[in-house]
C-alpha cells in the first residue's frame, strides 16, 4: 500500500534519538557526539503539523564537550522526557557522569529537572546510555549501557534494585506489568519486577530538583532482581548462523506477546566473499504471569517462537511497536523503512531509500497515525500511517462472508416455503 511521507533536512544535526511528548510534539536528540567535530549536541522540540510539517519550537544546546542524546523515552501524560547523555570528559575523569537526565516541558521550553549517574565511563571506554525505557505504569525506568542495566523508580530516579551486569552486550529492554526482559546479543534475560508500591509516594510528584548519582538508599540497592528465565536465540529459517538479538518489545495490550528482532551475520566462505545478512522478526508466545495478588508463582513453561518472518537482506537498526498494538515498524541498514502487521507479521508498507544513511531512530506517535524516522544523515522522515492500513483484506473478506450468509439464508428460506 502507498502512503504519504515527507522528508525534512536538518543541516548540521545528525539525529540519534526521538520521542513524542504528545501527538503533535516531537523531541529529537542529536549532534556531533563526543568528538570535537564542531557540530553541537542538542535537544530539539518540534511541532508536527497535519501535513507532516515540522516547526521548531525550542532548541536546548547541551554543555560543550557533552555527548549527544543517544536514547530517550517520553511520558506524554506529564510531558516529561528521559534521555541518556554522557557528561563532559572533565567530569568523566572524576567519576562523575550524569548520564540519565529528566526534562520537563514548561511553557514550550525543555527544562532539566533531574539527573542520575548510572554509568562510569573513562576516556578509553566508549560506553553510553543506549537503552532508556519506561514501564507501562511509568513507575519504573530501565537505563542501560553496554553491559550494565540500572532499574530506577520514576520520577525520583532512586535505584529500585541492584544494577544488573550481563555477560553479553545489551541492545534493548522492555517491560510487561510483572517482568523486565533484557535483550542481549546472545539471549533474552527475563527478570521479575520488584513491588511497584516500593516508591509509590514519589510517583505522584514531577521530580523537581537535581538528584545526584551518589545518593542511594541502602535498602533499595540491596534488593536483587530475580532472574526467572534465559531465552536462547530461536531456530531461524534456512539454518542461518551467526544470529543475535537486536531489539525487543512487548505488545502494548497483550503481555503474553513479545516481539524481537534477530540480525544475522553468516560466516564467510572461500566461495562467497560477500554475503547477505538477513534480519528476522520473531513473535513470541510468552507464558502468562501469575496473579500478583495470589502470592504464588506460576511454574515456568517454555516460551514459543510462534511466528518468524524475514524482513530483509540487511540488518535492522531500529524497531518500534505502535501504541494501539496494530503495527510493527523497522528501519534497515539498507536505508529501508517498513511497517508490518503485528498479528500476522505480514508486510503492509515499505519505503525504499528513506535516508542516505541507516536509520538510527524510529517512533510511532501516541495516536499511532504517524511514524517518524531519523538518521545521522541530518534528516527526518515523517510518515502518515493510514487508518485502513492492514484492514483492507479483512474488510473485503468480511463483506464476502456476510454476502454468502445472506445468500444461504435466502436459499434456506426458499426451500422452507
Amino acid at each position: 500500500m502507498r502512503t504519504q511521507h515527507t522528508q525534512h533536512s536538518l543541516p548540521a544535526f545528525p539525529v540519534y534519538s526521538s520521542a513524542f511528548l504528545s501527538p503533535d510534539e516531537l523531541v529529537l536528540g542529536g549532534g556531533g557526539g563526543a568528538s570535537r567535530s564542531g557540530i553541537k549536541n542538542k535537544l530539539r522540540l518540534y511541532h508536527v503539523g497535519d501535513n507532516r510539517t515540522l516547526d521548531l519550537i525550542d532548541e536546548l544546546e547541551l554543555e560543550k564537550d557533552e555527548d549527544a542524546p543517544m536514547s530517550m523515552t517520553a511520558h506524554p501524560d506529564n510531558k516529561q522526557l528521559v534521555c541518556g547523555i554522557n557528561s563532559t570528559p572533565t567530569k568523566l575523569e572524576k567519576g562523575q557522569n550524569e548520564n540519565c537526565r529528566v526534562y520537563d516541558l514548561q511553557e514550550k521550553k525543555l527544562t532539566l529537572v533531574g539527573t542520575r549517574g548510572t554509568l562510569t565511563v573513562s576516556t578509553d571506554n566508549d560506553d553510553y546510555q543506549k537503552v532508556t525505557v519506561l514501564s507501562p505504569d511509568a513507575k519504573l525506568l530501565a537505563v542501560a549501557g553496554n553491559r550494565d542495566l540500572s532499574l530506577l523508580t520514576y520520577p525520583s530516579l532512586i535505584p529500585a534494585a541492584s544494577s544488573i551486569q550481563t555477560s553479553h552486550d545489551i541492545y534493548d529492554a522492555t517491560f510487561s506489568s510483572t517482568t523486565l526482559v533484557i535483550a542481549t546479543t546472545h539471549n533474552l534475560l527475563v527478570y521479575a519486577l520488584p513491588s511497584a508500591s516500593a516508591d509509590s509516594s514519589t510517583t505522584k510528584g514531577k521530580g523537581k530538583g537535581k538528584r545526584k548519582g551518589k545518593q542511594k538508599s541502602k535498602a533499595q540497592t540491596e534488593l536483587e532482581l530475580e532472574l526467572l528465565q534465559t531465552i536462547e536465540l530461536p531456530v531461524l529459517p534456512g539454518a542461518v548462523e551467526g544470529a543475535s538479538f537486536r531489539a525487543a518489545r512487548f505488545h502494548p495490550h497483550t503481555p503474553t506477546t513479545l516481539y524481537t528482532i534477530v540480525n544475522t551475520t553468516p560466516p564467510r566462505t572461500r566461495k562467497t566473499k560477500t554475503t547477505t545478512r538477513p534480519a528476522f522478526v520473531v513473535k513470541w508466545s510468552v507464558p502468562a504471569s501469575a496473579d500478583a495478588n495470589d502470592g504464588e508463582k506460576e511454574e515456568k513453561t517454555e516460551w514459543e517462537a510462534a511466528k518468524v518472518r524475514k524482513v530483509g537482506e540487511k540488518g535492522v537498526t531500529c524497531f518500534d511497536v505502535s501504541p494501539d498494538g496494530r503495527f510493527l515498524a523497522f528501519g534497515s541498514s539498507d536505508y529501508t523503512i517498513g511497517i508490518l502487521d503485528a498479528n500476522t507479521l505480514g508486510p503492509l508498507l515499505t519505503i525504499l531509500k528513506a535516508h542516505e544513511f541507516p536509520p538510527t531512530t524510529l517512533r510511532f506517535s501516541p495516536t499511532s497515525n504517524l511514524l517518524v524516522s531519523g538518521s545521522a544523515d541530518n534528516s527526518v522522515r515523517v510518515i502518515s500511517v493510514p487508518a485502513e492500513l492492514g484492514g483492507q483484506s479483512w474488510g473485503i473478506l468480511l463483506v464476502i462472508i456476510l454476502t454468502l450468509i445472506v445468500i444461504l439464508l435466502a436459499i434456506a428460506f426458499q426451500m422452507l416455503r
